[in-house]
């Protein structure tokens, strides 16, 4: 990568630099060179400049990138996500696109996107949206304390206990054959019955439903018939499963921020306090929503004669049929996705008190998501917006907050790595620049493939501080078989959740620091 200074921006406010990125293929041919014309206020070049930037407006050929970055997660950006973005921004109509500081390439669109129309006339795309629909955060309290987990034997144990009612394998069928999958799809948490809510008659304990980013879509249900037999069985058998992949669930102590500790304790939380973290989307259903979909709105594209450079980014006016039946099919698909994380939640307060006793409480904190398309309201303005691996994170006061979180704000779900903290955060008022928007974790650094051959066991391993009395606790007997899932395939979510901080989008309530992990397989 070559950077080239405009000598007539000399002296300018805003210096203006054309980004020249060359790029070779692994057989040594090259594969291309893309340049892009980069405007602000900061010099970019081989040595970062001795003040932190966290934040960036890329002028490429289709538009403005608005980027959220600490100076040396920006630096690592390879070309591929500026091409990526570039093609993005070529979609009609467009408002405002921008990139969290967790971001890396995805397929047609890199995860960690915000993209955002005006509803009126705006477009959808099941590209930033992501196939895994509804994928998201959960995190529940308990009444338990780290000291009460210290024996390494008997975080395993409980490990055990929570892979028994929590099939993690990716043929496994889950254990609620009694709940029909119409009614959750249709009404979200709303469908289940009552034995699987037992906190919705109880007033003072009653999170289930109201700690909830949603608890139900609405949306036509005639368009559940578009959907294949297929998707409909096994999607009904994977009820509460975890999935595989950066999918997990994970017991993590609690460290509240001091800065923070009256919003924290107005959660609930204190310290050394035993959380349960839970990472899943809306498995099979929200995987058949996105291909059958995607493949129609390919097909209305070709015929429109509307495209990009990448044959993998697709869109559709929200005006169009084909448009409308994605929207109301991934409603229904964030509706499975919520439903499948209070399943699994379900079932690991089952496990923890098989092995702690009955009294262990276990409440809801929050649930959200990070994968879907919705309308929101911005300045008195309709938007549609996309968040594709991004968090909404709403300050205090903000009339979109549930309920329960109208004076402090909602928590904010950002998990690490396994073997690095995740973190627990909450939006503050700058964050109206961005929609809202923040990272949705640590963001994956290499790839699935290149970790394998990067990384050995031991290092992993070690990572995971494995024979010691701190060890994080894995379900996997093997860990080359989660060995693509390793810390250091991700990126160090310190700089992640610093460049948030200090570009004034959130604020941290808490650090949790990883007890144990169940992974999927």
């Amino acid at each position: 990568m070559a950077f080239y200074y405009d000598q007539m921006a000399a002296g300018r406010e805003s210096a203006v630099f054309f980004i020249l990125y060359y790029s070779i293929n692994s057989n040594g041919n090259e594969k291309g060179i893309t340049i892009y014309m980069h405007t602000d206020n900061f010099i970019y070049g081989s040595d970062l400049p001795a003040q932190e930037c966290y934040y960036r407006t890329i002028e490429l050929p289709a538009g403005t990138l608005h980027v959220y970055a600490n100076n040396a997660l920006y630096q690592d950006l390879g070309a591929k996500v500026f091409e990526m973005a570039n093609n993005n921004l070529q979609i009609p109509n467009r408002v405002y696109m921008s990139y969290t500081p967790d971001v890396h390439v995805g397929v047609g669109t890199c995860i960690g996107t915000t993209a955002v129309w005006n509803a009126s006339d705006g477009y959808v795309s099941p590209s930033i949206v992501g196939s895994d629909i509804g994928c998201g955060m959960r995190v529940h309290l308990t009444n338990v304390h780290r000291d009460a987990l210290q024996d390494v034997k008997l975080r395993r144990k409980l490990v055990k206990a929570i892979e028994k009612l929590v099939p993690v394998d990716s043929h496994a069928r889950g254990h609620f054959s009694d709940i029909r999958l119409e009614h959750v799809l249709v009404k979200g948490l709303h469908g289940l019955p009552k034995k699987y809510v037992p906190d919705s008659y109880t007033p003072k304990k009653m999170t289930s439903l109201t700690h909830v980013e949603h608890s139900k879509f609405a949306f036509d249900a005639e368009m559940l018939n578009e959907m294949p037999a297929a998707a409909w069985h096994r999607s009904h058998r994977q009820l509460g499963t975890l999935g595989g992949g950066n999918h997990f669930a994970e017991i993590q102590a609690v460290e509240i921020d001091e800065s923070n500790r009256d919003t924290a304790e107005a959660w609930g939380l204190f310290d050394g306090q035993v959380i349960v973290m839970i990472h899943s989307g809306s498995r099979a259903w929200g995987g058949a929503v996105s291909q059958q979909c995607s493949k129609e709105m390919a097909q209305w594209m070709r015929s429109a004669g509307v495209g990009t450079a990448d044959p993998r980014l697709v869109f559709a006016p929200l005006s169009e049929p084909v448009a409308e039946r994605y929207v109301h099919l991934m409603y229904s698909a964030l509706n499975y996705a919520v439903v499948n994380r209070h399943l699994m939640a379900f079932g690991i307060r089952e496990a923890f008190r098989d092995v702690l006793g009955s009294k262990v409480e276990m409440t809801t904190l929050y649930d959200l998501m990070h994968n879907y398309a919705w309308e929101e309201s911005h300045n008195g303005r309709r938007m549609f917006v996309h968040r594709k691996g991004a968090t909404r994170a709403l300050p205090p006061h903000h009339p979109d907050n549930p309920k329960p979180y109208a004076a402090t704000g909602h928590p904010a779900l950002i998990p690490g790595s396994m073997g690095s903290a995740s973190y627990l955060m909450v939006g503050r008022d700058p964050g109206a620049a961005n929609y809202y928007s923040i990272c949705h974790g640590a963001g994956r650094v290499r790839s699935r493939s290149a970790t394998k051959q990067l990384v050995t066991v031991d290092e992993f391993a070690a990572s995971l501080q494995v024979g010691t009395d701190d060890e994080v606790v894995v379900n996997q007997r093997m860990l080359e078989s989660i060995i693509d899932e390793a810390p250091q395939a991700y990126k160090d979510v310190e700089q992640i959740i610093e460049s948030v901080v200090g570009a004034g989008l959130a604020g941290v309530v808490a650090r949790c620091k990883p007890l144990a992990t169940v992974k999927g397989g």
